[in-house]
């Protein structure tokens, strides 16, 4: 019986030893220590206040959380920059009155990215997203607040899983 015991608690170690070179989040970071979110502008024809902001929080509090870089205001090892360059609205289906019955929120942002100890790793790249709503509701107060969380999360999700991710 001690044999199974012991037997059971080395295959355990094992396990856990072994998951040591992995990353829950599937995140490599090489040998980079810090990371800087540079402030991305809202350059889209339609302005909504305060999503450049929002957006620049996001992206650094979704590598905050799922890597072990440190936030820098300059000098990073890994830069994130650029521009919220779209933000409309456009219907998606009709109803038998040919009026709207859902319109869609997309946003897009063009994302430079630099490495700077592995330049091959840079990226320049556009991520976009959206959010569909009934056509009767309007796009403010808790709709937009929805809308922006669902779209921001999913284009942060995917800058990581480009900039970052082995998959």
């Amino acid at each position: 019986m001690k044999k199974i015991h012991l037997l059971f608690f080395g295959l355990l170690l094992l396990t856990f030893q072994s998951c040591g070179i992995y990353s829950f989040s599937g995140a490599d970071t090489g040998a980079a220590q810090t990371f800087q979110v540079n402030y991305f502008q809202n350059a889209a024809a339609i302005v909504e206040p305060g999503i450049d902001r929002t957006f620049t929080l996001e992206l650094q509090d979704l590598i905050q959380s799922q890597t072990n870089l440190n936030l820098t205001d300059n000098n990073g090892d890994l830069v994130y920059e650029g521009e919220i360059v779209d933000y409309y609205v456009a219907p998606m289906s009709a109803t038998a009155e040919s009026t709207a019955a859902q319109n869609r929120l997309t946003i897009v942002v063009q994302l430079r990215f630099f490495n700077t100890l592995d330049p091959d790793k840079d990226l320049d790249r556009r991520f976009s997203f959206y959010y569909d709503y009934p056509a009767n509701a309007q796009l403010s107060g808790a709709v937009l607040a929805t809308a922006l969380e669902e779209i921001f999360t999913r284009i942060t999700q995917d800058i990581f899983n480009a900039t970052l991710a082995n998959w």
